[in-house]
């Protein structure tokens, strides 16, 4: 398991360069999706010098990071899964970035939890950039609207957040978050999973998430 997952690391990371130099962009953060693996699993990365960790859940990333982080300098904590509003200042707390602001009631509870507790950790907004109902995210329509809302509340907006309908070409769905990027005149795109991080890479991310090609496919 060490070997395998530190020489995946190696492998993504190049790939990840040479995608995004196609796209005359700057390499994209990797982010290393650790929801469901143990510190035991996580610790060979950190070993080799990965600091960069995504996590789906609050509960689960507490349970399991305080001590990594003591033992690892550098760590820096992203939260990638949906975010209870009830969950916002245990976020704010732990994680240095959160990737799933998508509603005016969660805006509120993060804002309140950042101006009580002083840590301000970067937002990104997640859109529902292919319509799904089951997805989380904010309507395409709704989003400027909604970065109005967050910049109000004390969000350090910093970039858009989407994860396209699963099994069709993603490429328009990452062009059309990064023009969307554009024109609301923000920096970050965060996209591209384990099945499309290359093509993200290339039309601009400039963080993908990857979990079951960086630790294997859990059985």
């Amino acid at each position: 398991m060490t070997d395998d997952s530190v020489s995946r690391l190696a492998t993504i990371s190049d790939q990840l360069r040479r995608a995004a130099s196609l796209g005359d962009h700057a390499a994209p953060t990797l982010i290393a999706v650790s929801k469901t693996h143990d510190a035991d699993t996580i610790r060979p990365l950190l070993d080799a010098g990965h600091r960069v960790f995504g996590e789906n859940r609050v509960q689960e990333a507490a349970g399991k990071w305080p001590a990594l982080i003591e033992a690892y300098p550098g760590v820096e904590l992203h939260l990638i899964g949906q975010l209870q509003s009830n969950k916002a200042a245990d976020a704010v707390a732990l994680f240095d970035a959160i990737h799933t602001v998508d509603r005016p009631s969660l805006i509120a509870a993060l804002g309140e939890a950042m101006a009580k507790s002083g840590r301000r950790p970067d937002c990104f907004l997640q859109v529902n950039i292919g319509e799904e109902e089951q997805k989380g995210g904010c309507a395409i329509a709704e989003t400027p609207a909604m970065l109005e809302a967050a910049r109000a509340a004390g969000l350090p907006i910093v970039g858009l957040m989407a994860i396209p309908p699963h099994g069709v070409d993603a490429a328009p769905y990452f062009a059309l978050l990064a023009k969307m990027a554009r024109e609301l005149g923000l920096e970050k795109l965060s996209m591209g999973m384990s099945e499309d991080y290359e093509v993200a890479a290339m039309l601009g991310a400039s963080h993908v998430r990857v979990g079951s090609a960086l630790f294997g496919a859990r059985g």
